[in-house]
């Protein structure tokens, strides 16, 4: 099967904004293994066991997309971007919510070798991460986006630099200082 072209989503996702529903149907298959791709990075971070697996994450984030369909899409990277932010605000709803659970919440009995498994220790890092991107971009916004597009969303310099309408040596220097921040934060949250 040929690979579509960027042209092709981009312009499916353009009709899709503008109210075409049918857009959506064909751009699903078209990018469905792409954001399964995108999904599979993200689990790889996180702990054994995890109970999200690619086609539930995937699934989330289509479900979160379609909730707003008037979306001014740029391009296919502008897709994959906003597709990587909803897929790591998904997991850290999931860390939260295991945080919750872990307090008491549905407490339930488990045995020792299940609990080692279960290490919070992903979760917990996750979740600081995700508290220090916040800090981040009440500070620098565009550092932020950077982080997470590359972080999260897999993205290399140039597609960033596309998304934030910088340039690709703009997206080294902020992804350098970002890291250095976030190195800070997260070691003085410790």
């Amino acid at each position: 099967m040929q690979s579509p072209s960027t042209g092709q989503i981009t312009r499916l996702l353009t009709n899709w904004a503008n109210g075409d529903q049918t857009a959506l149907n064909e751009l699903m298959p078209l990018v469905y293994e792409e954001l399964r791709t995108l999904a599979r990075h993200y689990l790889r971070k996180e702990r054994a066991g995890h109970t999200l697996q690619t086609t539930a994450l995937v699934n989330e984030a289509y479900l979160r997309l379609v909730k707003h369909p008037k979306i001014h899409w740029q391009n296919r990277v502008h897709f994959f971007a906003l597709s990587a932010t909803l897929m790591r605000r998904i997991l850290v709803d999931h860390a939260r919510a295991r945080q919750r659970v872990k307090r008491g919440g549905n407490a339930t009995e488990v045995s020792l070798d299940t609990a080692v498994l279960m290490s919070p220790q992903r979760s917990n890092e996750l979740l600081a991460l995700d508290e220090a991107l916040k800090r981040l971009a009440v500070v620098d916004e565009r550092k932020s986006r950077v982080v997470e597009l590359r972080a999260f969303g897999g993205l290399n310099n140039e597609e960033i630099a596309e998304i934030l309408n910088i340039s690709p040596n703009t997206v080294t220097r902020d992804w350098n200082m970002a890291a250095a921040w976030l190195r800070r934060e997260i070691g003085e949250a410790r």
